[in-house]
C-alpha cells in the first residue's frame, strides 16, 4: 500500500515544485549537465515606437541566446543609454546584449556595475539606478567590450575595471 501511495504522490509533488517556481533549479541542473550556463533574466526598456514589434524583438533576443527576456515600453521619450551585466553572463551573450542595446536604444553610454545584479542577469536601459552607480563609457571602451576575442573572464575583468570608481 505504501509503495502505491508513493507512486501516486511523486508525480504530483514534482508538478507542484515546478508550479511553485522550482523549475529554475531544474533548468540550472539541465544546463550544467549540458555544459551551458542557464540563460538568466534579461530586462529591457524600449521606446514606445517599438511597441508593435514586441514579438519580433523577443524572438531576436531568443535567437541571441536570451529567451528569458522581459520588455517594457516608455510612454514618451527615449530610455536611458545604460546596460548592466551580471558577473556570470558569458561574454558572447553579453556582447549580444550590447549589440541589441545599440540597435534598439541608440547608444550605450553608461555601464552599471555587476555587483548590483544577480550573476546571470542583464538589464538594458534601466531607470532604477541613480548617477552614484552609473559609470560613463567611451566609444573606445565599448568597442573593447565588444571584442569577440575576449574570453568570459577577460570580458568581466574589463567590465569590472570600467565600473570601478577611480581615485
Amino acid at each position: 500500500m505504501r509503495r502505491v501511495v508513493h507512486a501516486l504522490v511523486r508525480p504530483f509533488l514534482f508538478a507542484m515544485i515546478l508550479l511553485a517556481g522550482g523549475g529554475a533549479d531544474i533548468e540550472k541542473g539541465l544546463a550544467a549537465e549540458q555544459g551551458t550556463p542557464p540563460s538568466g533574466r534579461v530586462e529591457v526598456i524600449l521606446a514606445n515606437q517599438y511597441r508593435n514589434e514586441l514579438e519580433a524583438i523577443k524572438q531576436e533576443f531568443a535567437q541571441a541566446g536570451m529567451p528569458n527576456v522581459h520588455i517594457q515600453f516608455l510612454r514618451l521619450g527615449q530610455p536611458p543609454p545604460n546596460i548592466g551585466i551580471g558577473r556570470k553572463v558569458p561574454a558572447e551573450r553579453a556582447r549580444e546584449a550590447i549589440r541589441l542595446a545599440l540597435k534598439y536604444n541608440r547608444a550605450v553610454k553608461i555601464l552599471l556595475p555587476a555587483y548590483l545584479f544577480p550573476p546571470a542577469f542583464i538589464t538594458i536601459a534601466s531607470s532604477n539606478f541613480d548617477d552614484t552607480v552609473e559609470f560613463p563609457i567611451t566609444a573606445e571602451d565599448l568597442a573593447r567590450l565588444q571584442d569577440a576575442s575576449l574570453t568570459t573572464e577577460q570580458f568581466h575583468e574589463l567590465y569590472r575595471r570600467l565600473t570601478t570608481p577611480r581615485k
